[in-house]
């Protein structure tokens, strides 16, 4: 019993002394590594002092203003020009001067109309690399900038710049004629334009004149007939980005937009809108000059041009002129023989892709109009409207010598050749 008991207070000293021993040896280990840390840190300072140094032994001639390094003094010499404004090389035709030779000779190139840089998809050229490189964009649908308020892309900073103007509603240029304001001088100069009717962009070609550079561009694509746009699916080509991507969803989107009325789709809102109106008959845009009223904007505008006669596109067969480029395209057709548009069923082929789609129908047997007032269906929307005057009982065509009236056109005519010829 007592060598157990002399046991057990042995245990009960040793036990605490070697706890105690054991954290003494870890305080030990600490106190080791701690310089350890210590000594890693004093060296991954040292390796980052010889790596400022070397830095610095690199591009040993430092800017004054902005701390910038460079490895020649020339260059320095160069950079300091963008803090003091210093521009000693000037273009001899325009007087607009530049801090480098370089950009001198690139500049150069706008009067001498050197283009460089030739796009491969569309070979339209640039004078210089950059401005190639934003026109592929255009090409891709690349838009790698952007707008962190509205999730909005663009092709390149400077229009993501301009649009940021758009949530600050900062518009510090104001028009002193009609108090409209402005993000941007240069859009408050083209403005003011409107105000005095100045067209200083006028077309060689006809005469015709424009407020801005890239609309006088845009209109002489007309006599040129270029078109840079081309589709990646198909081989139709386009004048304008705009029409490329609305065409481009032929190919690749689902038509979401049904009509209830005739069950056609559409790609876009904006296109079942249009084509409503063709139902309802709704024609909201005007002729001043006349009173015909017509569906769009677009169709007005082509009809103003029968009252100007203005007919620049001349057929080199025949002589007779047109309003539009597409139209005397259309008809020189007609000279060559061309029937492009072919039917898979019948093979009959037609000059233009409409009547093909017409001609279609006939064996199909779909009939995409109905009538408004019955369960009647038409394959023409001018079948139809001459249809529902049966439910409308309206007479639009007046005899001037009898005041009769008809619903057709034709009868208004066989009218005045027999009764009131």
């Amino acid at each position: 019993m007592e060598f157990i008991k002399e046991e057990t207070e042995d245990m009960s000293i040793s036990e605490p002394s070697r706890i105690k021993d054991e954290d003494i040896e870890q305080q030990i280990d600490w106190m080791e590594m701690k310089p350890q840390k210590h000594e890693l840190n004093e060296e991954e300072e040292e390796k980052q002092s010889i790596k400022t140094q070397r830095t610095k032994a690199n591009k040993p001639h430092t800017c004054p203003q902005c701390g910038t390094g460079f490895t020649k003094k020339v260059n320095l010499k160069i950079h300091m020009r963008v803090h003091t404004g210093e521009k000693l090389f000037t273009c001899s035709q325009c007087e607009k001067s530049f801090t480098q030779k370089v950009n001198l000779k690139i500049h150069m190139r706008v009067h001498t109309g050197e283009k460089l840089f030739t796009c491969t998809q569309c070979e339209k050229s640039f004078s210089q690399a950059s401005g190639l490189s934003y026109h592929l964009r255009i090409h891709s649908g690349e838009k790698p900038f952007n707008c962190d308020q509205c999730g909005k892309d663009f092709i390149s900073s400077s229009n993501l710049k301009q649009h940021m103007k758009v949530h600050s509603d900062e518009k510090p240029y104001v028009c002193s004629l009609c108090g409209k304001s402005f993000s941007w001088l240069c859009h408050l100069k083209q403005h003011q334009k409107t105000h005095n009717k100045v067209r200083d962009h006028v077309c060689s070609d006809c005469g015709k004149s424009f407020t801005r550079a890239d609309s006088l561009k845009q209109h002489q694509m007309i006599h040129t007939g270029e078109r840079p746009y081309k589709c990646k699916y198909c081989d139709k080509s386009f004048t304008q980005f705009g029409n490329l991507k609305s065409h481009d969803q032929l190919h690749t989107r689902e038509k979401q937009y049904h009509c209830t009325r005739c069950e056609k789709s559409f790609v876009c809102k904006t296109g079942l809108n249009y084509h409503l109106l063709r139902h309802s008959g709704e024609k909201p845009f005007n002729c001043d000059q006349c009173g015909k009223e017509f569906i769009s904007q677009s169709h007005l505008k082509h009809h103003l041009k029968v009252h100007s006669d203005e007919r620049p596109y001349v057929c080199s067969f025949c002589g007779k002129s047109f309003s539009w480029l597409c139209h005397l395209t259309q008809h020189q057709k007609t000279h060559a023989g061309v029937r492009d548009h072919v039917c898979l069923e019948c093979g009959k082929s037609f000059t233009a892709s409409g009547d093909l789609k017409m001609h279609e129908r006939i064996h199909t047997g779909d009939k995409p109009y109905k009538c408004s007032y019955c369960d009647k269906r038409f394959a023409r929307s001018g079948n139809m409207k001459r249809h529902e005057q049966v439910h409308t009982e309206e007479k639009p065509y007046n005899c001037t010598w009898c005041e009769k009236s008809f619903k057709h056109l034709s009868s208004l005519n066989t009218h005045m050749k027999i009764r009131c010829k």
